[in-house]
C-alpha cells in the first residue's frame, strides 16, 4: 500500500521519529463512559498538564478539541475520535459514528480513531465501518488509529481477559491492521509473551491501552512490559487525567518509551517530582 505524502507527514508528528514513539492522552471520555469523570471537568487544565508532562497526541472529541486546542504545543497532534459508546450490553458496548474523516481534515487533525468492539451486536455494521473509514482515510492522506479494545472499556481487565483473552485481541487488532490502520491500540493482554505475540502479528505501530484506574506501580511496570514486546508508546485516558499529578505520570510514561526506563526507574523518579511540587 502506497502511501501519500500527507499522510507520512503526519505520521511523522504522530510517532516521534528520534525515540520511535508516541505518548497518546485519551481525553474523550465524555463520549464513552456510563457517569462524568472528575477529572474531565477542567478539561484545558488537563491538557496543559499532559503537554508539559511530554504527551504529543491527545484523542479528543470535536467539542474538546475547541475547548482545549490553545492549550497545545506546536508539536501537539490531534486524533479526532470518530466513535462513542451509545450504551452498554451484557455483550459490550454498542458503537455508533459520530464523525468523518472530512471533518477531521478540516479540524486539522493529524488522525482519526475508531473504536472497535467485536462480538457484540452490532459486530457486521462495526467492521463495515472500520472498512469505509479506512478506505477514506487512505483516500485523504489521513493516518487511521484504531482501538482493538474489548467490548466493554469501563469493566475490570481482569473480567474481561476471563471473558475473552488475548485470542480476542490478537483477532481484533489484526483485523484493524487488515483494514487500514496506521497504528493499533491494544489492551494489556494479560502477560509479556501474549502481548509481544499481538504486536509482532499486528505488523503495525503498536500503543498500549491505560485501561481502569490502577495502582501506580502496577500501571507503569505494565507500560515497561509492554515497551519491551514491542509497544512503541500508549495511549492513557484514566491512568493519566484522574491521576492527582497528572504531569508527573505523563513524563514516568515518556520516561519509559523515550527513555528506556524501567517501572521501577518511572515510578521513583515521579514520586520525587511529586515531593518537590508539594
Amino acid at each position: 500500500m502506497s502511501e501519500s505524502t500527507g499522510k507520512y507527514i503526519r505520521l511523522n508528528r504522530l510517532i516521534q521519529k528520534e525515540t520511535n514513539s508516541s505518548i497518546i492522552v485519551a481525553i474523550d471520555h465524555a463520549l464513552t463512559s456510563p457517569v462524568l469523570l472528575r477529572g474531565l471537568v477542567d478539561l484545558n487544565r488537563r491538557v496543559r498538564e499532559c503537554v508539559e508532562g511530554g504527551a504529543n497526541v491527545f484523542m479528543l472529541s470535536r467539542g474538546g478539541a475547541a475547548m482545549s486546542c490553545r492549550e497545545f504545543s506546536r508539536e501537539t497532534s490531534l486524533a479526532l475520535m470518530m466513535t462513542a459508546s451509545a450504551a452498554g450490553r451484557p455483550s459490550g458496548s454498542v458503537i455508533t459514528p459520530i464523525g468523518s474523516v472530512e471533518e477531521a481534515l478540516r479540524l486539522g487533525a493529524d488522525a482519526v480513531v475508531v473504536y472497535v468492539a467485536l462480538c457484540g451486536e452490532n459486530e457486521p455494521e462495526m467492521i463495515s465501518y472500520l472498512s469505509k473509514v479506512g478506505e477514506a482515510c487512505e483516500a485523504l492522506g489521513m493516518p487511521l488509529i484504531a482501538e482493538a479494545e474489548y467490548p466493554n472499556a469501563y469493566q475490570s481487565l481482569e473480567s474481561l481477559e476471563t471473558k475473552f483473552g488475548a485470542k480476542y485481541l490478537e483477532r481484533n487488532a489484526r483485523l484493524c491492521a487488515e483494514m487500514g490502520a496506521d497504528i493499533v491500540k491494544v489492551n494489556w493482554s494479560g502477560d509479556y509473551d501474549s502481548f509481544k505475540f499481538i504486536v509482532e502479528a499486528t505488523k503495525k505501530p503498536v500503543v498500549l491501552a491505560g485501561g481502569p484506574l490502577l495502582p501506580d506501580e502496577e500501571f507503569l511496570n505494565r507500560m515497561a512490559l509492554a515497551h519491551q514486546a514491542g509497544a512503541i508508546g500508549c495511549s492513557v485516558g484514566r491512568n493519566a487525567f484522574e491521576h492527582p499529578n497528572p504531569r508527573a505520570m505523563v513524563r514516568a510514561l515518556s520516561n519509559i518509551f523515550r527513555k528506556n526506563y524501567s517501572g521501577e526507574q518511572a515510578l521513583a523518579e515521579m514520586k520525587a517530582e511529586m515531593e518537590a511540587q508539594q
